[in-house]
């Protein structure tokens, strides 16, 4: 059998490990334990003069430098009952909770001990036949992107810094563990993927994040929205649940997952929910039950690797591993769908076929996924929130009435809109500080996805490490070549998110049929080259004004339509989009919400997906009187009737 991790994980059920705290409370450690001396050098040595011989009670991690032996006595009482990955003692290894304790300068110094500790420990149990692993381990931390207490920055590179020495210590493979916050749970698995882009090594990546028991995250995520945005990520190897509730509670996450999911699930609930005795949580769940309830997640669930969190001991995961240890994975569809879609584990949808399989095909706030295909409508794109095509929108963003801006974004979602497309370029204004300070609040207070507008890079990437959900960067295309198309597909492809491609290239806005698809061709080809998959890009196809009388424009409408129609036909899960209101530019308000109604409808029969619209002024065909329909129509196809024609 092989020993790589990879291989094994696609053969077998795989057994983690139980808690680390239960057991560090059961060694009967005293305060010399917690106290860093003056016999190291180094950065220990300044922590130590830092904190001069402060008992540091609760933290944990300063253990894999004062008792290194105890911990590697507790990684191998999990061992000797039959675990095969065990997660080193790092829960708390990041600069934010060690600051708690004066030691935040041995970030990578107690990560690349705490690996090596695990490693001895794996090494002398492994065996051809059972070959077992060290994962690097990272909690959550104390503080919350979303919730203002902290910055992307700091979560990014205390990550990095952290992840990196457990891989140079020798973690076989890295974890972001009892995840709370979306936003910070990305900003991880960035720090992870370029810990391991500056160690020159492939790990696999694991991400689980905690469903409380109100059924979502802490800050208010659902599972569809967490799934969504981790699956943003081709590096993420395996995802799943740990922490906050027992397996009872995680079941309906657990088959979410299964139906949903198209990465191998990991499985590790508390011993039951906490009962308090005498002052303490106490958890009740008895082993044999915890490796019935793995065994159903197993069976029914097909989870590829279960294990333990809070209140899990020794005997919980011996009872697991007799029960499932090495079994075969029994949801054979499941491993079949992830097999076929994902040689190798290589998570990039490459092909229209293996996207074809997905369920989860859309974006998502903080809070909720939101499908791009919508069973009774479009793709609803709100405006209002532009500084470009409202002038509320830039009255109160030039008055900085975020509160004012924050309504406006509601009374879009209460009118339906799916996604909201926000622009802060405002002439005058710092367009990267505007975006940061109004998407933090649309973050935590809206709903619904966001479609970041702009033009500027850095802006964009701002508003990435702003927004915990997936969103769509508008937009792409080739004016100026390939070059800033190219560093929009890096922030998509490293934060996660859709893009809305442009028919532009160096000659200009294309205005033909046969120039808009020449150009949709361009684009996906490069869109598909970063591993962008089909679906998550929207093409707009452009539109012109049919209001301006003039005669180059007259049949740009059509050329549209045309347009989108045979990029369907082509590109059957590519998504389509259009700015609709500039059909009508230059007409008065009554007739501008009769055109935009007109060709939004025209447009949806030929195969738009969505449009940025507000919808609240979009009126069906049966809602507009025939006559005035048939003149909006004339105009949209050009059927002119001359003098001379209405003579005869």
């Amino acid at each position: 059998m092989s020993s790589h991790l990879f291989d094994v994980l696609a053969d077998r059920v795989l057994v983690y490990d139980g808690a680390m705290g239960t057991q560090i409370q059961a060694a009967q450690l005293v305060d010399a334990d917690f106290t860093l001396s003056g016999q190291y050098s180094g950065e220990i040595k300044v922590a130590a003069e830092r904190t001069e011989g402060k008992v540091l009670d609760g933290c944990n991690e300063i253990l894999n430098i004062t008792r290194p032996e105890v911990i590697e006595q507790i990684h191998a009482k999990y061992l000797t009952v039959g675990a095969d990955l065990i997660e080193t003692n790092t829960f708390g290894s990041t600069s934010i909770v060690l600051a708690e304790y004066g030691i935040e300068n041995l970030v990578y110094e107690i990560s690349y001990r705490a690996a090596e500790i695990a490693k001895r420990a794996t090494a002398k149990y492994s065996t051809t036949d059972k070959p077992r692993f060290v994962v690097g381990a990272l909690g959550p931390g104390t503080k919350l992107i979303s919730l203002g207490q902290t910055s992307w920055e700091e979560i990014e590179n205390t990550y990095f810094e952290s992840f990196l020495g457990l891989i140079e210590g020798g973690a076989d493979a890295l974890l972001s563990e009892t995840m709370q916050d979306l936003l910070a749970l990305k900003a991880t698995l960035v720090g992870a993927i370029r810990a391991m882009k500056t160690a020159g090594k492939r790990l696999p990546l694991f991400a689980q994040v905690t469903m409380e028991q109100t059924g979502t995250m802490l800050v208010g995520s659902d599972m569809s929205a967490a799934l969504n945005v981790i699956e943003c990520f081709p590096e993420v190897t395996a995802l799943g649940l740990n922490c906050a509730t027992g397996p009872v509670e995680m079941a309906q996450h657990v088959r979410f997952l299964a139906e949903n999911s198209t990465r191998p699930i990991s499985v590790l609930p508390n011993a039951g929910l906490p009962v308090m005795e005498k002052g303490r949580a106490v958890y009740k769940l008895q082993p044999e039950e915890l490796a019935s309830h793995h065994e159903r997640f197993i069976s029914d669930f097909g989870a590829a690797m279960v294990g333990g969190c809070c209140g899990t001991t020794p005997d919980h995961i011996e009872a697991v591993a007799k029960r499932v240890g090495g079994r075969k994975h029994s949801n054979v569809a499941h491993w079949q769908k992830v097999k076929a879609l994902f040689p190798g584990f290589d998570f990039k949808v490459r092909t229209q076929e293996q996207a074809e399989t997905l369920q989860l095909v859309g974006c998502s706030s903080l809070y909720s996924f939101q499908p791009y295909k919508q069973d009774l409508s479009f793709l609803i794109v709100g405006e209002k929130t532009n500084a470009n095509g409202s002038k509320a929108f830039r009255e109160m963003l030039a008055a900085e009435n975020w509160d004012g801006l924050t309504e406006l974004a509601r009374e879009q979602e209460a009118e339906g809109s799916h996604v909201l497309d926000v622009c802060t370029a405002f002439v005058g204004r710092n367009e990267e500080r505007d975006m940061r300070a109004l998407l933090s609040r649309y973050n935590r207070h809206i709903t619904v996805p966001i479609m970041v507008d702009s033009t500027e890079v850095n802006v964009m990437e701002a508003a990435l490490q702003t927004l915990a959900g997936k969103c769509i960067l508008n937009s792409i295309n080739f004016e100026d070549g390939e070059t800033r198309a190219r560093k929009v597909l890096e922030l998509a492809t490293k934060y996660g998110a859709a893009v809305v491609a442009l028919t532009i290239d160096e000659d200009g806005m294309a205005k033909s049929v046969e120039k808009k698809v020449e150009i949709a061709g361009r684009l996906l080809d490069l869109t598909r080259e970063y591993g962008l998959p089909d679906h998550d890009v929207f093409l707009d196809c452009l539109t012109f004004t049919l209001g301006s009388g003039d005669e180059e424009f007259r049949k740009s409408g059509m050329a549209t339509l045309d347009a989108i129609a045979e990029i369907r036909t082509k590109y059957p899960l590519v998504n389509s989009i259009l700015g609709v209101s500039n059909v009508s530019f230059g007409l008065k308000p009554a007739a501008r919400k009769v055109l935009n109604s007109a060709f939004l409808h025209f447009a949806r029969e030929a195969g738009l997906t969505s449009a940025i619209v507000h919808f609240s002024k979009i009126l069906p065909e049966t809602k507009i009187e025939p006559e005035i329909w048939q003149v909006a129509s004339d105009l949209v196809y050009d059927r002119r009737k001359f003098e001379a024609e209405t003579v005869a």
